[in-house]
């Protein structure tokens, strides 16, 4: 039976997140945050909030807070979470197509691509431009339109999310690949995405970081190939 959860991975976003907590409230749907570690002035701001808090004791990295969500969701019986960021980038308006969406196609990744206005900073375009490159690589011509979206609705896949290894920024890309490997459809609708708010992306550790995830994907791509070409999956 179908039932779903929002999940917002949170780190230091003191400023958006009773706004963000206020418009997802509409919905009657259970809210799962994941403090990863915030500063004591971020956690104050989670006060009175009437959602789930789930707290890291130290910074782990998004891609822990997303999964330590998945988990909770699983073990409380959701089979779908709706992965919100934070930072309040993205347009919100999209929120009830992306829910009829998902009810309506179960078994399906629901994934926001972004429209961006020009408060996008240039390197950061280029930067998704190479992630989406490589990530076609290692796909084998997967045609995944945005590999760094922070608003996808997961149906819940305990071997994906497992065999996710990631931790950090990294984790979104990762875990997409993963439910591509696996024949999960992933449908894509247009978000609008304003930039401003702080972000926590570490130019070079994170690119460090992504570049070891797309390494380990490409020395795998061989066998996903020969299983692709040989079984059709």
């Amino acid at each position: 039976m179908y039932k779903i959860c929002f999940l917002i991975p949170y780190y230091n976003h003191p400023k958006k997140i009773k706004e963000l907590a206020s418009v997802l409230k509409k919905y009657d749907i259970f809210t799962v945050l994941v403090d990863d570690g915030s500063t004591k002035e971020a956690k104050e701001a989670l006060k009175n909030l009437d959602i789930k808090i789930i707290t890291h004791k130290t910074n782990q990295g998004k891609g822990a807070a997303v999964k330590t969500g998945m988990k909770y969701a699983l073990q409380n019986g959701f089979t779908h979470v709706f992965q919100i960021d934070a930072d309040m980038q993205h347009d919100l308006s999209v929120v009830p197509a992306m829910l009829e969406m998902s009810k309506n196609n179960e078994r399906a990744l629901i994934c926001g691509y972004g429209k961006y206005d020009k408060s996008a900073p240039k390197s950061r375009l280029y930067g998704r431009k190479i992630t989406d490159f490589w990530v076609y690589i290692n796909t084998f011509g997967g045609k995944l339109k945005d590999a760094m979206t922070g608003i996808r609705i997961y149906p819940l896949n305990t071997d994906i999310i497992d065999k996710t290894l990631s931790n950090a920024m990294e984790f979104d890309i990762e875990i997409l690949m993963n439910y591509y490997k696996s024949n999960i459809e992933i449908l894509w609708i247009e978000v609008g995405v304003v930039y401003g708010s702080i972000s926590h992306f570490r130019a070079f550790k994170d690119n460090i970081l992504i570049s070891k995830m797309q390494a380990r994907a490409f020395f795998s791509l061989p066998f996903f190939i020969y299983k692709r070409l040989k079984y059709g999956k």
